[in-house]
This record gives C-alpha cells, structure tokens and sequence, in this order.
C-alpha cells in the first residue's frame, strides 16, 4: 500500500501544503484547522505513507459534504488532572482533539514523569504515528493508537472484532533514524476478509493472534476507556462518523536516565540491528521508522512522488470546489 509509485509526478511539500489547506478551507473549515491538516496529510506524503497522506482528503471532505463530520469542531476538555486528560472532539475529525492531546501529555510527562489522555467523540485521525512523534521528539516516550465503535456481529469471524486498530510508540534516538513502529493492526484486510483469510490459512498462524491481541487492546485503550460507547455520549452524538476514540501517552526519559545516555544506547542499538542480516527478499535491514526518516530527507529535497490515480483524486476535488489543479 505504502511503497512508492511506478508511475508519478513529483509535487514539491510546500505546493502540496498550500493545495491541500485550500481544498480544507473551501470546504468549510476555519483557517487553523485546515493549516493543521495541510501539515499533517503532507508529513504523512513526505514519509512515503501514502494511504494515510493527501489520499484521505477526498474521504474527509465526503464526510462534511454529508454532515457525517462536523467541519467546524469545537475541541473541549471534559476532565483533567495532573497526570490525565480527557478530550471531546465535537464530532469533527480526530486530528483535532488527538493533536492537541499530544502536546497536553508531553506537558504533564515533563512536570510529572507520565501524562495520558484519551479523546472521544471524534472521526479518523490519520496515522498513529503523527502523536508518538510529539512525545519523542521532546525526549519522551510516545504511544498513541486509536479505536472505533466497532458492533460485534456474533456469526462473524472472531478476527474482526479488533477492527484493524492502529498504534504507534515512538522512542527518542539521537543520531540514528527515528525508531517509530507506526501501523495498523488489519492483518485479515489484506485477503478481503477474515473468512477469505480463514480459507486461505486453514491454520491460522500464530503471528495473526498476537497481532488480533494487540488490536484488541487497542480497542479496549482507544474505544472502551476512551468512552466512546459510553450511553452518555450515543445520547449526545449528532454526527454519525464520529465513531472512534483514542489513547495517548508520553513517558519523561529523564525520569529513568540521562537522555543523552539513553540516546547513544539507542543509537548504538538501531546501528547494531540495521547490519544484521535483512529479511528474505530484501537488501538491508531496516527498523520501523527508517523508511520514513530517509525518504523524508529525499522528499522533501525532490517532491513528493504523487501517481497518476492520486493526482487525478485530487484534480477532481479542485474541479468541484473551483480550484486550479495541483
């Protein structure tokens, strides 16, 4: 999904940005919101995760076309305490109100060694990886991952019921690429289904039940504790894509040693397992989060590769909010 195009045109970062905050802003959203999704959409573009960069837009404007998003949120904190928050996206997309968290739970990690909120009541919020990043680019651990209402149909495969959840943790390196696992937990969508997967493995591997484990624990973290099946908050809800929640968390390095100790010890680490000898198939070992840090120095020096389908989804928005073609 995420490996670069054949075939492309290459669209410099900041074209991109000022295209994509246009496509916000005729669609109704106000200037600063629409500036936060231009950044984050493009940050995705600019790390090669295409499936969650400026591909979503078209999705996103879908949803406030047909009132299933609100497109002018107004992000409340519900509760809050040294340690915890908890925010309520108002029925807008989850970039709001997760973004905002990311920067609340690195202020309470630095004034108390652990900060963790939840948000709620809230649409898509892109990939994990853009709030794990805020955490460990101020020396802390981050980990964020996400989960959705997710109705479990009891003649449908147990596979399901995680959702495809995603999670990212993120741990601060010092000279090395940024040790970033960033991914969605959808094994069984990769054979269109749990039940095709069934049939295609008539025994499951036993990857698939670690992988459904941690899905769902990110339901539980990112659904369930986050409250979005709370009866309170279906009483409330206007805006039926609002239907996901989050858990974020940052944890202080300085808490548990110097950072610049831990950061060589990381370093000397990521170094280490990158000479070590690579998987079948390909040429280098390369840990999560590598990827993206090479091609966003490459990116952001030659444009983003943007292929015939992507510019063309693009082109169609722009037509239809009379707007020039990127």
């Amino acid at each position: 999904m995420n490996v670069p195009p054949k075939e492309f045109i290459r669209v410099m970062p900041q074209r991109l940005r000022d295209f994509t905050l246009a496509l916000f802003k005729k669609a109704g959203m106000p200037e600063e919101d629409a500036q936060l999704m231009a950044t984050l959409l493009v940050a995705s573009d600019l790390r090669g995760v295409f499936s969650h960069g400026t591909r979503q837009a078209p999705g996103y404007l879908w949803y406030f076309r047909n009132h299933q998003l609100n497109v002018r949120p107004h992000v409340g904190i519900v509760d809050e305490t040294e340690t915890t928050a908890i925010l309520d996206g108002d029925g807008g997309l989850g970039y709001f109100p997760c973004w905002r968290a990311a920067h609340i739970v690195v202020e309470k990690a630095k004034k108390q060694g652990v900060g963790v909120a939840v948000t709620r009541n809230h649409g898509h919020f892109g990939a994990a990886g853009h709030y794990s990043r805020v955490a460990s680019a101020a020396d802390c651990v981050g980990i964020a991952l996400s989960g959705v209402r997710n109705p479990l149909v009891p003649d449908r495969p147990v596979m399901e019921a995680g959702s495809g959840s995603p999670i990212s943790i993120a741990i601060p390196t010092g000279e090395e690429a940024s040790f970033v696992p960033d991914m969605g937990l959808y094994f069984h969508y990769l054979y269109g289904s749990a039940s095709a997967l069934q049939e295609f493995f008539p025994k499951i591997p036993d990857a698939f039940y670690k992988f459904l484990g941690l899905s769902l624990a990110c339901q539980a973290l990112g659904g369930t504790l986050a409250g979005i099946n709370s009866a309170e908050l279906k009483d409330t809800r206007y805006y039926e894509g609002a239907n996901q929640g989050s858990f974020i968390m940052a944890i202080d390095v300085t808490r548990f040693m110097p950072v610049a100790e831990f950061k060589r010890q990381m370093d000397a680490y990521v170094a280490g397992a990158q000479k070590m000898k690579p998987f079948p198939g390909q040429e280098r070992a390369v840990l999560p989060g590598g990827l993206e840090w090479e091609r966003e120095r490459e990116y952001a020096k030659e444009g983003i590769p943007v292929s015939p389908r992507h510019q063309a989804e693009l082109n169609a928005l722009a037509k239809d909010l009379g707007m020039e073609s990127i």
